[in-house]
C-alpha cells in the first residue's frame, strides 16, 4: 500500500510522480503525491509542485523541517471536484508530533500552470491535538502501544 492510502504500492503510485518519470494527472494524484513526498521527506518535489508565485513563500529548508519534525500515519480523502480555475481536493492528513495525534484537515486549491497540476492555496480547518499516553494504544493501527511504536 502507498503512504497515500492508495491499495497500490509506493513504487507504482506516487514514486513515479516523486521522481520526475512521469507526472500527476489530476489533482488529487498530485495532492497524493505531495503527502508521500512529506512522508519520504522529498523537500524539493514538496516546492516544485507550489503554483509558481507560491514558491518564493516556501524554503526547502521550511519544508523539510515541518517533514522531519512530524511522523505522517494517514491521509483520508474527503471530497475532490471542479473549480472555476481548477479542482480542489478535501482531505485529513493524520500525523504525530511532539506525542500528541494531530490532524490536517484541509480543503486544497490545484491549478494547472503550463499543463501540469500545482498546489496553489488552501483552508485549513481547526482541529484538535490529542496528546498521546505511553501506553496508549498507537494510532497509526499497528496494535502496538504508542511507547513501542511512535513514541519519541
Amino acid at each position: 500500500m502507498c503512504y497515500c492510502s492508495n491499495e497500490a504500492s509506493f513504487q507504482q503510485c506516487c514514486e513515479p510522480f516523486i521522481s520526475g518519470t512521469e507526472f500527476p494527472k489530476t489533482a488529487q494524484q498530485l495532492m497524493r503525491s505531495r503527502y508521500s513526498a512529506y512522508v519520504v521527506k522529498n523537500a524539493l518535489y514538496i516546492r516544485e509542485t507550489y503554483a509558481e508565485e507560491e514558491q518564493k513563500h516556501h524554503s526547502i529548508e521550511d519544508i523539510l523541517a515541518f517533514a522531519n519534525a512530524v511522523d505522517f500515519i494517514r491521509l483520508e480523502i474527503l471530497s475532490t471536484g471542479d473549480t472555476t480555475d481548477g479542482s480542489f481536493v478535501e482531505f485529513k492528513a493524520t500525523y504525530i508530533a511532539e506525542n500528541k495525534i494531530c490532524e490536517l484537515h484541509e480543503r486544497s486549491n490545484f491549478i494547472l500552470e503550463s499543463g501540469l497540476w500545482k498546489y496553489l492555496d488552501g483552508h485549513i480547518y481547526e482541529t484538535p491535538e490529542i496528546k498521546l499516553g505511553r501506553n496508549d494504544v498507537c494510532p497509526c493501527g499497528s496494535g502496538k502501544k504508542f511507547k513501542k511504536c511512535h513514541s519519541n
